[in-house]
């Protein structure tokens, strides 16, 4: 074929870009797959002995398990992630299949984001992205776990994919759908991180004049709507309007303004779940280099797309990436390792362009030894380092599912019998293990006054009430029959005499 003059339409210019449905490696399916059931297999093998649920996720999968109370939902959060995993706690409240459930999905997903960009990139460039991405500590420990920010990685990335094909070839209705379908998946779960995708989508659509179609305004517009329809209708059916839940939900979150948590989310990659305050030491700085690293890498990614004629897709990766980072590194005033999750997703293209690019396009006679050099360095610095912090980050997981699991029989030995209500500081974990409703009358909760708490305990219904080291139950529960948790030096359990009567 011969190349396009400069008079050619730009459409005809994009039709002749390369195609990389199969890729030099010929065979998608089986590169890509491998990833996914590897990523999937480490999981279940790894990540799945052992772990029991989080306090976010005991407040997600009671909204939709029948066999136990429903935990407050509190004003930030979103049920997209309820609804993925309703299917099997509808059913069943085995953590065990759960856990399992949501690997198999997990490993589904990763496969069918990398999926969509086949037509855009080459196939190995997509499985060492793949690869890295599915290696790190933190994609490996939320993808069986039931949380939604790992999900949301996996739909920005599928809806940039889905953009630049669109944008690429106007009369790709599939990837059309798609973006509606990718954005609307990040909205379900998170909508915040929704609103950030659609503006960098968005722009980037206004800044490319040949990206201006009317049908991906259309799609990024309706599929931000359908994901953040029901977040809206709730609250005006439980929050008292929407503006009232925004301001409640910013409130939790200890409001959006100015803040540089660059350091916050450099400590927390220790191994620390949610870093609030984040006033830990720095005492594993090695579990930071591939964080600092991440923009040279990428950088030289791009520079390698930009070779083989692929910018488009380097660049709107990493700046899509950068923009979905920006509220979590400079206006929330806190950390968590997940949340930035849907960058590392995008930004780990880059990367494979610049691995792929290492050990394609160097000189002939060192090929062998960058083959031999290339796979030593990642698996042994990098993947090596987030099998050292994935440790660290299950045995808490364990720790803690061995407190929560002795606080909930210490209240059962007490007495107390279901239906219960638990109140204190671990109300929430406490009450999914023991079966118990969570009420608290401060913090996010609110649900119910003190003086609601002691009407409850004058009428002697089933409660328990935690406490914390120095702290004392209220009056009306301190002479009730308590236990010390061994696991937890300095907390009590407090448990209604005689483990109050049941409800009718």
């Amino acid at each position: 074929m011969l190349p396009a003059t400069p008079s050619a339409p730009v459409t005809d210019r994009l039709k002749r870009l390369p195609d990389y449905g199969p890729g030099p490696s010929g065979r998608p399916l089986l590169h890509l797959g491998a990833v996914a059931a590897l990523y999937t297999l480490v999981q279940i093998l790894l990540v799945l002995p052992g772990t029991g649920l989080g306090w976010d996720e005991s407040v997600y999968i009671s909204q939709v398990d029948d066999q136990d109370p429903v935990a407050f939902f509190s004003a930030p959060r979103a049920r997209g992630i309820s609804y993925l995993v309703a299917p099997l706690v509808s059913f069943t409240s085995s953590t065990t299949l759960l856990r399992v459930f949501l690997a198999v999905l997990s490993g589904a997903a990763l496969l069918a984001s990398l999926w969509i960009w086949r037509r855009l990139l080459p196939v190995p460039v997509l499985a060492w992205g793949g690869a890295l991405f599915a290696g790190l500590w933190m994609t490996l420990y939320y993808g069986p776990q039931a949380m939604p920010n790992l999900w949301c990685a996996f739909g920005s990335l599928g809806a940039v994919g889905c953009f630049l094909r669109c944008a690429r070839r106007g009369e790709d209705r599939r990837a059309l759908a798609g973006l509606g379908v990718c954005v609307g998946v990040v909205a379900l779960m998170r909508p915040p991180d929704a609103a950030w995708l659609v503006l960098a989508l968005a722009g980037a659509a206004l800044l490319v004049g040949s990206w201006r179609r009317p049908a991906l305004f259309v799609a990024l517009g309706a599929g931000a709507l359908l994901g953040v329809a029901p977040w809206v209708v709730e609250a005006f059916t439980s929050y008292g309007g929407l503006f009232t839940r925004l301001h409640r939900a910013s409130e939790i979150q200890g409001g959006m303004g100015w803040n540089v948590a660059i350091g916050d989310h450099v400590r927390a990659l220790q191994g620390r779940m949610l870093c609030r305050p984040c006033t830990m030491a720095w005492e594993e700085p090695q579990t930071a280099v591939w964080w600092f690293a991440l923009p040279l890498l990428a950088g030289g990614g791009i520079t390698a797309a930009v070779r083989a004629g692929r910018r488009d897709t380097a660049v709107l990766a990493s700046v899509t990436a950068v923009v979905l980072a920006l509220p979590y590194l400079f206006l929330m005033g806190y950390a968590a390792p997940r949340f930035l999750l849907p960058s590392y997703a995008l930004l780990a293209l880059p990367v494979g362009e610049l691995v792929r690019g290492a050990l394609t396009q160097g000189p002939t006679g060192r090929r062998p030894l960058l083959l031999i050099l290339v796979p030593a360095l990642l698996l042994g610095s990098h993947f090596g380092v987030q099998y050292q912090v994935l440790q660290s980050v299950l045995e808490r997981n364990h720790k803690m599912t061995g407190q929560l699991t002795e606080a909930a029989d210490a209240m059962r030995r007490l007495g107390l019998r279901t239906p219960c209500t638990v109140t204190g500081p671990l109300a929430v974990p406490v009450g999914q293990y023991a079966g118990c409703t969570s009420r608290q009358s401060n913090g996010h909760d609110m649900s119910i006054t003190k003086e609601g708490l002691r009407q409850m305990a004058l009428r002697h219904e089933p409660i328990a009430v935690t406490t914390g080291k120095d702290r004392h139950p209220p009056l009306w529960a301190r002479n009730w029959p308590s236990e010390t948790l061994r696991q937890l030096p300095g907390w009590r359990v407090y448990v209604t005499p005689g483990g109050g009567r049941p409800q009718h």
